[in-house]
């Protein structure tokens, strides 16, 4: 039985085999860049789909009582990352500025690749808006 997302990572891999196709055939080096670097792309999203499609497969073939201990276990090392990551927000502006570099280019790069960019903005944000929190409630 084919997952949700098995079909559409069919089509991914299949998209990218176009563009290598392509990227062999290009004119110039720069036509050729751009065909291989959309081939690696769509490359890269079938491999995310059918990850997710296993994981979806694997989910139902779970049995419950595994299924519910996993749920029990992921909510509380969940509750145990929220609160490590609001202690450190509370003690955000006391960091060094390296050490407080070195934590936004780790948590920046905990996401997936193709989500490393936005990841890093929603970070930059949220460390502006409650850049100032943190020093006001210990005074």
């Amino acid at each position: 039985m084919k997952g949700p997302g098995m079909f559409k990572s069919e089509q991914y891999f299949a998209e990218a085999a176009e563009y290598g196709e392509l990227a062999k055939a290009a004119a110039g080096t720069d036509e050729s860049r751009r065909f291989q670097e959309q081939q690696h792309r769509l490359a890269s999203l079938a491999d995310n789909e059918q990850g997710l499609a296993e994981t979806y497969n694997d989910a139902l073939h779970d049995t419950a009582p595994q299924r519910s201990r996993t749920l029990t276990l992921a909510g509380e090392e969940e509750h145990v990352l929220r609160c490590l990551g609001a202690a450190l927000i509370m003690q955000w502006n006391s960091l060094p500025t390296e050490l407080q570099r070195e934590f936004f280019d780790t948590a920046g790069s905990v996401g997936k690749l193709m989500e490393t960019e936005a990841l890093r903005g929603q970070i930059a944000r949220f460390l502006n808006k409650h850049k100032n929190d943190a020093g006001s409630k210990g005074n």
